[in-house]
């Protein structure tokens, strides 16, 4: 009787997956998903650019290669990034890539929006994430173990949108601190959830750490809930609200928040 002899393993095929990234309309579509969020196709062709047909395409090929989930509710068919490491690859990215020309009012305001504030996948980016996170350092809710006293990037710090190891732990004021923001003792300390507590990421925009894992999902799903931001409809930009900044100016110490 024969035997099937293995097929022998080379290496990773790192230009499969880059040429999905390389396709400007399979890009945008990754960038419109990459808060976390699903959306059905008519948006997500929208988003990109193109005719429902068109997008059609390039989201079962995203889907065929593992990058997109597609759920159906009804007649409709809502996409959704199927892991983290998808914004991770985006993040990373954007480092790299060439600043695009600015030929309309709208891209100049949503590119100014992105920068400002975004979502990171769950939490917060840009440049309110990195001011949150310096006046979580600040109030004693986190605190640094090199004798850095701020979220600036450290020597050695990849331009990587997470970074594989961190210098912060929770500080001595974090239940207090983190209370106040809508996060509660009990979830700091629930040590059955399989996600890290406490993650960080270098923020392309800025060149800071912001804070990520499952307290910075938990901080900025708290903002959500309490109505100091809120989502743009389409892309992952966010907006502070009046009621954001007073409240984080009262609670955090963050007066100059644009």
């Amino acid at each position: 009787m024969n035997q099937v002899t293995p097929r022998a393993q080379g290496d990773v095929d790192i230009a499969a997956v880059a040429a999905l990234f390389a396709d400007r309309t399979r890009a945008r579509v990754l960038c419109a998903l990459s808060d976390g969020r699903s959306l059905p196709a008519t948006v997500l062709a929208s988003e990109a650019g193109v005719s429902a047909q068109a997008a059609s395409g390039q989201l079962a090929r995203l889907v065929e290669a593992g990058l997109l989930e597609v759920e159906r509710t009804g007649r409709n068919r809502y996409y959704r990034l199927a892991n983290g490491r998808v914004p991770a690859v985006l993040e990373v990215l954007a480092q790299l890539a060439p600043m695009q020309p600015v030929r309309s009012l709208r891209q100049a305001t949503r590119a100014h929006a992105v920068r400002e504030a975004r979502t990171c996948y769950d939490h917060l980016a840009g440049r309110l994430g990195v001011q949150v996170t310096q006046a979580l350092i600040a109030a004693g809710a986190l605190a640094a173990t090199d004798g850095i006293p701020d979220n600036r990037r450290r020597g050695g710090d990849l331009v990587s949108t997470q970074m594989p190891a961190h210098p912060y732990v929770l500080g001595p004021a974090a239940a207090e601190v983190f209370g106040r923001l809508g996060v509660q003792a009990d979830e700091l300390a629930d040590r059955r959830a399989r996600r890290p507590l406490l993650r960080f990421c270098m923020d392309w925009s800025e060149q800071r750490h912001h804070l990520a894992g499952r307290l910075g999902q938990l901080l900025c799903t708290a903002f959500i809930d309490a109505g100091w931001i809120t989502r743009a409809p389409l892309h992952r930009a966010i907006r502070l609200t009046e009621a954001g900044r007073h409240e984080l100016d009262a609670r955090l110490g963050l007066a100059d928040l644009s």
